[in-house]
């Protein structure tokens, strides 16, 4: 199992921005799909943005545009660049690794958007 934690989290206003990273243990180069998602209390787990091995991207509708996933091979990273934050971002945000029909998580960081 793949070992992720993730840090970057914090208090922003509205309009700011942030960068969430995901340090994996082992090498980055066998996990073939690293996604990032977000919890709020009393709602499902959503899908924020992922990203495979060969450099394919999605992201969610509510994020287009304003987040950017990005992976650094060299440093065995997943990032999660966070402009234009708002009120309606904040959440729990956990990295996700799929590797070998294994899922592993990240325990989560916690990111308010607030004046």
């Amino acid at each position: 199992q793949v070992q992720l934690v993730e840090s970057g989290g914090g208090l922003v206003q509205p309009g700011g921005s942030l960068r969430l990273s995901c340090a994996i243990s082992g090498s980055i180069f066998s996990i073939p799909l690293m996604r990032w998602y977000r919890q709020v209390p009393g709602k499902q787990r959503e899908l924020v943005a992922g990203i495979t091995s060969g450099g394919s991207i999605n992201y969610a509708d509510s994020v287009k545009g304003r987040f950017t996933i990005s992976r650094d091979n060299a440093k065995n990273t997943v990032y999660l660049q966070m402009n234009s934050l708002k009120r309606e971002d904040t959440a729990v945000y956990y990295c996700f690794a799929f590797r070998l029909g294994a899922s592993s998580w990240g325990q989560g960081t916690q990111v308010t958007v607030s004046s």
